[in-house]
């Protein structure tokens, strides 16, 4: 039997590889006869390839770059509102307890001359208010190119009741660019040593430091920060409202072979003490914020 000659089908080759496909599987037969020119495929200019490829190497570029990015920060799934240590810190005068920022009570082990410990008690604490009332015009004006949001003060008294110190924090309006710029300027120019860019008191009536102005002034210490943006300073005196003639910066009160009044009543101490652990504090306070739950 010719199999090539089926019936219903046209004389010669069977169209199918296998003649015994069954009929419902087959498909329609593309006539022999079509003749439907194909577009011309132009050849690939070089220059939309160069492009092309140009356009790859910046897209990986941008996405590693954007990896890398958070990567360096520390927290590579933190999103664009994820809490960072100048968000949180630029508020926290206002965000975090005033108990928080100035305990009631500072311990200072191994703050004293000779490493003795020290106990500072909080006298009180003032109004949050403008950097005008607790900075002198001249501290006010170096302070200004990172801004002013707000400042916070307390006053300290220690366990003698011999000394007070007055502890603030200034809020300032600066990135991180800005407050290392001027904790550079501070160091480089040692601004804080000098006598015209102390800090004011803060001198509550009723109080032992009610007698705490700014001719009691004794020893003082600024401190600018840059992995938040704050200032922190302090400014010591004698709690029986003695005048102090010539103040001195607690660095220098603080060495060893110091031999002022100041020096020697350990006031250089008593500053650098309180600001330390209230610096301390609110770092603690700002990582505690920023920290991601689990």
């Amino acid at each position: 039997m010719d199999l090539s000659a089926a019936p219903g089908s046209a004389q010669g080759p069977h169209p199918y590889p296998n003649p015994y496909v069954p009929p419902r599987y087959a498909f329609a037969e593309t006539p022999a006869e079509t003749t439907t020119r194909l577009r011309p495929v132009r050849p690939r200019h070089p220059a939309r390839t160069l492009g092309a490829a140009v356009c790859v190497v910046l897209g990986l570029g941008l996405i590693g770059g954007a990896v890398t990015g958070a990567w360096l920060t520390g927290d590579s799934s933190a999103g664009p509102g994820a809490p960072t240590a100048y968000s949180e810190g630029r508020t926290a005068w206002h965000s975090v307890p005033v108990g928080t920022l100035f305990p009631a009570t500072l311990k200072g082990d191994g703050a004293g001359p000779g490493a003795t410990d020290r106990v500072w008690t909080r006298v009180a604490v003032a109004p949050d208010s403008s950097c005008a009332k607790g900075l002198d015009p001249l501290l006010l004006k170096t302070l200004r190119p990172v801004g002013c949001a707000r400042m916070v003060r307390a006053t300290y008294t220690d366990a003698t009741r011999s000394s007070v110190v007055t502890v603030g924090m200034v809020f300032t309006e600066a990135d991180t660019e800005g407050m290392r710029a001027l904790s550079t300027r501070f160091t480089g120019q040692r601004l804080d040593g000098r006598a015209d860019l102390m800090p004011r008191t803060y001198a509550p009536e009723g109080t032992v430091a009610a007698g705490f102005g700014d001719r009691q002034r004794a020893s003082w210490t600024v401190h600018v920060l840059t992995e938040v943006p704050v200032v922190v300073f302090a400014v010591s005196g004698f709690a029986d409202g003695r005048p102090v003639p010539a103040p001195q910066p607690a660095a220098e009160a603080m060495a060893p072979d110091a031999t002022t009044a100041v020096a020697q009543a350990g006031l250089g101490h008593e500053a650098k003490g309180v600001a330390d652990r209230v610096e301390r504090g609110l770092r603690k306070t700002v990582t505690e914020l920023t920290e991601q739950p689990e």
